[in-house]
């Protein structure tokens, strides 16, 4: 078994993990009201859906999903843009 393997594992864990992070942090917060209790569990219901978002982008990486769905994101553009 080459050691090479391990590296490549944990260097493409490493990287789907930032993406996933950066994923769910650029996603839009929804808190708009200025009631203090509320505020706090709507922030509490907030971090919630991003770790489960978070998560769910993780196993997609992990998977190849997001990688399939981007690529043929990318060709049905690219088709787009020849047909024009």
């Amino acid at each position: 078994m080459c050691p090479l393997r391990f590296l490549l594992v944990f260097f493409s864990a490493v990287l789907a993990g930032y993406f996933a992070w950066k994923t769910v942090n650029s996603s839009p917060d929804l808190i708009s009201d200025d009631s203090s209790v509320e505020l706090n569990d709507k922030q509490a219901i907030n971090f919630k859906k991003r770790m489960e978002d978070g998560l769910w982008v993780f196993v997609d990486m992990a998977s190849g999903k997001y990688l399939w769905r981007n690529l043929k994101h990318m060709s049905e553009k690219t088709q787009m843009k020849n047909m024009i």
